[in-house]
């Protein structure tokens, strides 16, 4: 039995995805997981309020973390630069957990439920992103399209990586904020030059 709350936890997370990836989430039953983990039932549901939530632990200590990063960027840089400064600095923490984080990715790519979930966590941690960005000065517009747009650039980041991590996190992001710019920049000038 694991002696302290932390470790009964860290605990339950692996043997979730243990069994997950063995199974496959539907098969798989909080009872199956906590025998799993070494502990009991009500062990289980006294850490995480369903079988889903296994999965995403830390949340909120990611929001919270995103949020100071976007308040801690330096002045003067544009919300995308704000957005790279941020997720870099929450990268970090990923690219620690990959033995977690790589086979998680592909237990909810495969899973429906667990997809939902997440588009629903992706969403209050954009909604989270978007309200950092408004603290600092950003108009509401333009917070929550900086939040938007950055976070699937975020994401496009993170399954380059996942698919292949020969090259670090910090550089799939600054690759993938460089394409947007890019991007940006092409779609602005082909404008102009459709006006002209």
């Amino acid at each position: 039995m694991p002696r302290s709350g932390a470790e009964a936890r860290r605990r339950l997370r692996q043997a979730a995805l243990e069994l997950y990836q063995e199974r496959g989430f539907d098969q798989t039953t909080a009872a199956e997981i906590a025998a799993r983990a070494g502990v009991n039932e009500r062990t289980f549901f006294r850490h995480f309020p369903d079988k889903r939530e296994v999965l995403f632990d830390g949340e909120a200590d990611l929001r919270a973390a995103l949020m100071r990063a976007v308040a801690e960027a330096p002045e003067g840089l544009e919300p995308f630069e704000v957005l790279l400064y941020a997720f870099r600095k929450s990268a970090r923490n990923l690219e620690n957990n990959r033995p977690f984080s790589e086979p998680r990715w592909k237990v909810i790519a495969v899973t429906p439920a667990l997809r939902e979930r997440e588009l629903a966590k992706h969403a209050w941690l954009t909604e989270a992103v978007a309200e950092a960005l408004r603290q600092r000065g950003a108009g509401d517009g333009s917070a929550d399209l900086a939040a938007r747009t950055g976070w699937a650039t975020y994401q496009h980041a993170v399954q380059a990586w996942i698919d292949d991590p020969t090259q670090s996190l910090a550089v799939r992001l600054q690759r993938a904020f460089d394409d947007l710019r890019a991007l940006s920049t092409t779609i602005l000038s082909g404008q102009t030059q459709a006006e002209s």
